[in-house]
């Protein structure tokens, strides 16, 4: 990635535009930001032989031009249509949005691909050690969800994260009460339980405008 791109976009790339252009890389997962429409286009092109002459491609599903940033908005409008497109990245979906003195920012968000995909690993998770000591139940529990919350912790994030602990809470219940024939637990023992254990609260790890 560092040659086939990275290294042709500052370096040949880059100086031959007129407007500014910025490029993100993890991986092999990428997104570039153009100030010009037609040089993202001419862009689009190029980069698709490029990685054809070294072998590759580009992974045509999740590779698309939106229209984004701080005019995105006002433009869209102006011409009949919607609010401006999302993507996905990292796990977040990216979205035009404002500050509360109204300045425009690029909020984010868990993406609900990412969102649906863990909370299915979990209810699995949880019914395979259902059996273990409640204890040890709650302790694994809770480093997962620290684990989860130091990575999605981010500003403009808190509804989805608190809301992955909203349903975390859910399945505990479910499969806690699957350990036996016998049900363990109505709500009010359930939440008298987590007075004693209590799972690990959601917070802001990474305040990304400070």
């Amino acid at each position: 990635m560092h040659y086939v791109f990275l290294w042709w976009f500052n370096d040949v790339v880059k100086p031959q535009l007129r407007g500014y252009a910025g490029a993100v890389v993890y991986a092999d997962d990428f997104v570039v930001c153009f100030q010009y429409k037609d040089e993202a286009e001419q862009f689009y092109k190029r980069l698709k032989h490029r990685m054809e002459y070294f072998g590759l491609e580009l992974e045509e599903s999740k590779s698309r031009l939106i229209e984004f940033g701080r005019f995105a908005e006002r433009d869209r409008r102006n011409r009949g249509q919607g609010k401006p497109e999302t993507f996905d990245f990292l796990g977040f979906t990216h979205y035009c949005s404002k500050s509360r003195n109204g300045k425009f920012r690029v909020k984010r968000k868990t993406s609900k691909k990412k969102f649906t995909k863990k909370c299915k690993e979990v209810n699995r998770w949880l019914a395979d050690m259902r059996t273990l000591p409640l204890q040890e139940i709650i302790k694994r529990v809770n480093s997962m969800l620290v684990g989860y919350f130091h990575y999605y912790g981010i500003t403009d994030n808190s509804k989805a994260i608190s809301d992955f602990k909203y349903i975390v809470r859910k399945l505990l219940f479910k499969w806690l009460n699957r350990r036996s024939q016998r049900r363990s637990y109505n709500w009010g023992q359930f939440n008298d339980m987590l007075r004693d254990y209590p799972l690990a609260t959601p917070r802001t790890y990474v305040s990304i405008y400070e």
